[in-house]
């Protein structure tokens, strides 16, 4: 049942920057000044970025991965090559025109601050917030794409509302924002709409977020209700962002889960990959002629081991790899500096040595996308980041 009360315990985990709204959501977006976009993918579960993007020209990837690394290059459901050096996951055989087109690449040996202790909800936690180890982990408030629209002048929001079971810490903050997911649907008789309606005709607060809450549902497809496929989830996430990006929303962030591969890595990452891939696709396709002004940013909150395990799998580690697409991205190649895979190369004789900073990726993003200032992004969006000189993330 609708009510005020639903609402307003809704409007309270949420905070003052958002009207009222029924349940918690697991996407966000915020309308901001200018017509370039950014989308922010989480990749929850610690994606592992040597089997997205795999350095094949190392000896110590197949040395490191004699089960993993088995099918060869080129070979039938094999690594696609990209260069002499790199291969993508066959999961992304989809994307592979974007990486021709130069509107995708990847980004290597990067990572978050976090280290060592590897549980996924600090990780996530760091990622979200964008805070160093300086700030606890768990303790942070606000996500940084909130504190980015913070910095920004003129931004203004739609009418706050959620739908859904999660709230992402990303864009949690003062600045305005709104939430919805696919998950569920209002479904009101015309009689409830009245009642409603009544309800809270003196209070704009609340009359302005139901109504826009039941209108967004009414643009999902009929039969997209609670407890529809999981696996469609993602899609459905990113129609609706293209949907709202092609009007007055400039950012978007959102969710895909399923990456934690301690064992059946093969099957999982193949999968988890097309189904990442067709929501690439589906940004592209929705966004039409706006994709062309649009930084797509897939991250994840740490990496994976170097070694596979005794169940085709790979268990938490450290540096890992981002995904990114669109096209105002500069495709086509790997970003980043590579470490080497060899012993002594190793963070703590196990992982992918870190060799970036992901937030610096994100604020060269911001920088040129929206034009912040850098000391802005290092002072408030990133606190204590060292940004480094420009790596050409952007065309």
């Amino acid at each position: 049942m609708l009510n005020r009360r639903l609402f307003l315990q809704g409007s309270a985990l949420i905070g003052c920057s958002a009207a009222a709204h029924p349940l918690l959501s697991t996407a966000t977006f915020a309308a901001a000044p200018g017509e370039n976009r950014l989308v922010v993918i989480i990749l929850r579960g610690a994606m592992d970025g040597l089997d997205l993007v795999q350095p094949r020209g190392d000896a110590g990837f197949a040395r490191y991965r004699p089960g993993l690394a088995a099918l060869a290059v080129g070979a039938e459901d094999g690594a696609l090559p990209l260069d002499d050096f790199w291969a993508a996951h066959p999961g992304l055989a989809k994307l592979m025109p974007l990486w021709a087109a130069g509107e995708l690449g990847f980004v290597h040996a990067t990572s978050t601050p976090y280290r060592d202790k590897r549980s996924h909800f600090d990780g996530q936690d760091l990622l979200e917030a964008g805070t160093g180890m300086d700030v606890p982990v768990g303790m942070a408030r606000e996500g940084w794409l909130n504190r980015m629209l913070q910095g920004m002048p003129g931004v203004q929001s739609q009418t706050a509302f959620s739908v859904g079971a999660e709230e992402m810490l990303i864009l949690s903050g003062a600045a305005p924002s709104a939430s919805w997911a696919p998950a569920s649907r209002l479904d009101l008789s015309a009689q409830a709409r009245l009642l409603l309606d009544h309800v809270y005709h003196d209070d704009p607060l609340f009359r302005d977020a139901a109504t826009e809450a039941v209108e967004i549902s009414a643009d999902m497809a009929p039969g997209d209700k609670m407890g529809g496929d999981a696996n469609r989830q993602p899609l459905k996430l990113a129609e609706f962002a293209a949907a709202r990006l092609r009007e007055e929303t400039r950012i978007a962030s959102f969710s895909v889960g399923g990456w934690d591969t301690h064992r059946n890595q093969p099957g999982a990452m193949k999968a988890g990959l097309r189904r990442l891939s067709e929501t690439v696709l589906a940004l592209k396709d929705g966004l039409g002629p706006v994709w062309g002004q649009t930084t797509v940013l897939a991250m994840t909150e740490f990496g994976r081991t170097v070694r596979e395990n005794g169940s085709m799998g790979t268990d938490h580690g450290t540096g890992g790899a981002m995904l990114v697409a669109g096209g105002a991205v500069r495709g086509g190649r790997v970003h980043g500096r590579w470490p080497g895979l060899a012993e002594a190369d190793l963070y703590a004789g196990r992982d992918l040595m870190p060799t970036s900073d992901v937030r610096a990726w994100a604020g060269w993003a911001m920088r040129g996308l929206y034009g912040l200032d850098a000391g802005l992004i290092e002072g408030s969006v990133f606190p204590g980041l060292q940004m480094g000189s420009d790596p050409g993330l952007l065309l």
